[in-house]
C-alpha cells in the first residue's frame, strides 16, 4: 500500500542562502507553531544554505532578537550547507526565493525534483512568490521574514497536518 502512514512524520527543509536569516526563521516559526498545534508528532522540520558562508554559525542576532519578540527560539539554531541526501531525506525542500530554487533544481537528482517548491506557495494572507531577504535592511525587513513565515507555516499545517496526510 503506498501513502503516509499514520506514524510518518512530514519532513521538511526550509532553504535559503547561507541559513542565518529566512530559513531559520521559518524553522523556528515551524517549530513553534508545529508545537503549539499539538502536531509535533506529524512533522520533522530543519532548514539549510545553498551556500556554506556561515556552517556552524547561530542565525544572524536580528533575527534572533526579532524572532524572540514574537515568542520564537532560534538560537539554538545552527547553520548547515544543503546537502545531496537531503533530497532524498526530505519530503518537501522549500525555497525562500526563487534563484534557491533554481540553485536546488541544479543540485537535485532528477528523480527528487517534484519535491521542491517555494515556500510562499503555502501562504494564504500574502500573494508573494519570495521571501525578501533581509539581510541587507532595516529591522523592518525582519518582522517582515516572520511575517511570511507565520503565513506560510500556518499553509503549511493546514495543508500536512490532518491525520494520514
Amino acid at each position: 500500500m503506498e501513502g503516509r502512514t499514520l506514524d510518518e512524520k512530514k519532513k521538511i527543509l526550509f532553504v535559503c542562502t547561507g541559513n542565518i536569516c529566512r530559513s531559520p526563521s521559518a524553522e523556528g516559526v515551524a517549530l513553534h507553531l508545529i508545537a503549539q498545534a499539538g502536531l509535533a508528532d506529524r512533522f520533522e522540520v530543519d532548514s539549510a544554505g545553498t551556500h556554506g558562508y556561515h556552517v556552524g554559525e547561530a542565525p544572524d542576532p536580528r533575527s534572533v532578537k526579532t524572532a524572540a519578540k514574537r515568542g520564537y527560539d532560534l538560537r539554538p539554531l545552527r547553520a548547515r550547507k544543503l546537502e545531496i541526501a537531503d533530497f532524498q531525506r526530505f519530503d518537501l525542500l522549500l525555497a525562500m526565493d526563487r534563484g534557491h530554487l533554481d540553485i536546488m533544481h541544479r543540485l537535485s537528482p532528477e528523480v527528487y525534483r517534484p519535491k521542491l517548491g517555494l515556500f510562499m506557495q503555502y501562504a494564504r494572507r500574502f500573494d508573494l512568490d519570495e521571501v525578501p531577504d533581509p539581510y541587507y535592511g532595516g529591522e523592518a525587513g525582519f518582522d517582515a521574514v516572520l511575517d511570511y513565515c507565520e503565513d506560510a507555516v500556518a499553509g503549511l499545517i493546514e495543508t500536512f497536518g490532518a491525520r494520514g496526510t
